[in-house]
């Protein structure tokens, strides 16, 4: 093992220092669930960890009405267990549930994830459905300006996902279709109803990491049902081709999901 610095600051300001002081060879740590693998595979050699996970200002969850604002050091278990979220964004809570197995529940954090932004990561469909705002140490950005391309998000270099806040939807549902192995999402769609409108994110299956199926929006939030999408089809030429399942495969999967997403709902 290659030789690296452990560093488990209190506060987001002697985060700061930390990393500035490693020179630009430093990496902030989550929770570890993309990273220490990286590590350990040679792909990464940080000379500094600087651990998140401990900072005070980035563990809260409130939920205020319908308001819900979650610290980026929230874990996906804190949240799959939050009474409080389930009562106003259940969609969103079991969404938490299923991600990877109770080890990853437990140590990854929803920062993390949205920070890395994995092109079959849950968080980023529910985030862009919901119109979610990203809170940093800097400044807040709208989900659909946030998630830019596959793991290329808006953050600055050192930049810290601090946390992420959003109008709970009156109707809310993930489904996911899950590699067996890695219960990564092959697809996993997240439905969100608020008012009139309905929103449509994906992951898992584009190219390009989640996105918003507008076209899917549209059609819904004229008839919330499954059988409004069943006019619609998505393009395989930005999807996800391997030994899983081939473009073409993924685009009818994200049609096929969408609709039981839709279903669960309502």
């Amino acid at each position: 093992m290659y030789q690296t610095s452990y560093h488990r600051p209190s506060s987001l300001a002697e985060a700061a220092e930390a990393i500035a002081a490693a020179g630009g060879e430093g990496k902030y740590l989550a929770g570890g669930m993309t990273l220490i693998p990286t590590m350990k595979q040679r792909l990464a050699s940080p000379s500094a960890l600087v651990d998140l996970r401990h900072i005070g200002d980035m563990k809260g969850l409130a939920v205020e009405g319908r308001q819900v604002r979650i610290g980026g050091g929230i874990t996906h278990a804190e949240i799959a267990a939050s009474e409080a979220i389930g009562a106003v964004a259940h969609g969103f809570r079991e969404l938490a549930g299923l991600i990877g197995d109770p080890a990853v529940r437990h140590m990854g954090t929803i920062g993390g994830s949205v920070a890395n932004f994995d092109p079959a990561a849950d968080y980023p469909a529910a985030l862009l459905a919901m119109g979610a705002t990203i809170r940093t140490d800097k400044r807040e950005i709208a989900a659909e300006d946030f998630f830019l391309g596959l793991f290329e998000t808006a953050l600055e270099e050192n930049e810290i996902v601090t946390g992420v806040s959003f109008e709970a939807p009156e109707a809310s549902a993930y489904e996911k279709f899950r590699n067996p192995a890695s219960r990564y999402a092959m697809c996993g769609v997240f439905v969100a109803r608020r008012g009139g409108e309905a929103r449509v994110g994906v992951t898992g299956a584009s190219q390009s990491g989640a996105y918003l199926w507008r076209e899917a929006g549209e059609a819904l939030s004229a008839n919330f049902a499954p059988e409004a999408l069943d006019g619609l089809n998505v393009a395989a030429g930005d999807m996800l081709s391997d030994i899983h399942g081939s473009a073409a495969y993924r685009a009818n999967l994200v049609k096929v999901i969408a609709k039981r997403a839709v279903a669960k709902a309502r």
